[in-house]
């Protein structure tokens, strides 16, 4: 009766070692989510440097007057 329980006991074990499948399991790499700028944080600058250079533009005298 022992080596009943006992073989029984190494059926049950050998069981539920074997359970799943072969195949490879799946592994998805994670989702990376960047913050984007907005479209009008690089026109700020450009636009500025634009005005600077107009006012300095219309604002300088050549010395020569008519």
């Amino acid at each position: 009766m022992k080596k009943l329980v006992i073989a029984s006991a190494f059926v049950a074990a050998a069981s539920t070692a074997s359970a799943g499948s072969m195949a490879d399991p799946v592994i998805e790499e994670p989702v990376i989510v960047e913050k984007t700028a907005g479209s009008s944080g690089g026109m700020i600058i450009p636009l500025m440097l634009f005005v600077a250079l107009a006012i300095a533009v219309g604002s300088s005298s050549s010395g020569i007057r008519r």
